[in-house]
């Protein structure tokens, strides 16, 4: 089993699955995604493109002895499992993915917008919809950069939050960074917060906080100004990108930016997919710390499910 995390997280926060995995006799693999962690990270904007983070990935996989493996991804680690499975299905006995629907056309603004819910995103005021922030990556990439670097520990505690139900049917923070002049405002910073103790072990926060002061925020949003090369990578995989194995879809009920609740986004993935499992949870965005012995739970049972 290879554990793929998403923005702006690293490895380590899959460790309550793979203990779980690994005790049932699975070998389980959490590599820090390129820019990440321990991993290395190159200067430019477009060395971080899914195409490159997918070829790290069967890297990894061939030195791992290349057998079909289940890929279970987080949010932009979604992403990679399932564009990889799509452009080399031989790599894979079956797809988990959370927090993030499969996009067989490529994760970009072009492909998520045409799927926001415009009942609560009206399109005269909202119309990025959920996905504001995306964009102002593509318009300020540098002030959103050092808006992050300002405080890395503060910055990090206010984006790892538990979800609440509160949110569901309301407009996310998300869609207004660019009318309030970034994430954080005037400000420029993240404000003084502790982290959510529900999420990260005190001392696994700390290995993340320590990651990003070394690689700083700007090789992890570099994911966000690559929408026409992803588009592209997308267009090569065969069969329009169509996943043939197993796949589970782990939706977060209270996840204002990627729920598939009351909205078109999970419509691509359920058309891509034909032996597709559809869960949600009463969680958030943050489903692998939040729901830790529930995902291992709802894993476990697609496993034995699908004869996995």
């Amino acid at each position: 089993m290879i554990f793929l995390h998403g923005w702006p997280s690293i490895g380590l926060m899959w460790r309550a699955q793979m203990e779980a995995f690994a005790a049932e006799g699975w070998h389980c693999v959490a590599p820090d995604l390129r820019g990440y962690g321990g991993s290395f990270a190159p200067a430019a904007n477009d060395a971080y493109t899914i195409k490159q983070v997918a070829l790290d990935m069967a890297e990894l996989h061939d030195h791992l002895g290349g057998r079909p493996a289940i890929w279970v991804g987080h949010d932009w680690g979604s992403v990679v499992a399932g564009a990889l499975v799509a452009h080399e299905p031989n790599r894979s006995r079956g797809v988990v993915l959370t927090s993030l629907a499969y996009q067989p056309g490529g994760h970009a603004l072009h492909t998520i917008v045409p799927l926001v819910d415009r009942t609560i995103y009206p399109a005269d005021q909202y119309p990025d919809g959920q996905w504001d922030y995306h964009r102002y990556y593509t318009t300020h990439f540098d002030v959103a950069i050092a808006d992050l670097d300002a405080d890395k520990r503060a910055s990090l505690a206010s984006i790892f939050r538990s979800g609440s139900p509160e949110g569901i049917g309301k407009v996310s923070p998300n869609a207004m960074v660019t009318r309030n002049g970034g994430r954080f405002g005037a400000a420029r910073r993240a404000p003084p917060a502790q982290p959510d103790p529900a999420l990260w072990p005190a001392a696994d926060f700390e290995v993340l906080v320590s990651a990003f002061k070394t690689h700083g925020f700007r090789p992890a949003c570099a994911r966000y100004m690559n929408d026409d090369a992803n588009i592209a990578y997308a267009r090569e995989a065969p069969d329009g990108g169509r996943l043939s194995q197993p796949v589970l879809f782990i939706n977060g009920d209270f996840d204002q930016i990627c729920t598939i609740n009351g909205n078109h986004q999970g419509d691509p993935m359920r058309r891509a997919c034909p032996d597709l499992t559809v869960t949600s949870v009463a969680g958030g965005h943050w489903l692998p710390l939040e729901r830790k012995t529930e995902l291992v739970e709802i894993i476990s049972t697609w496993l034995h499910n699908e004869n996995l």
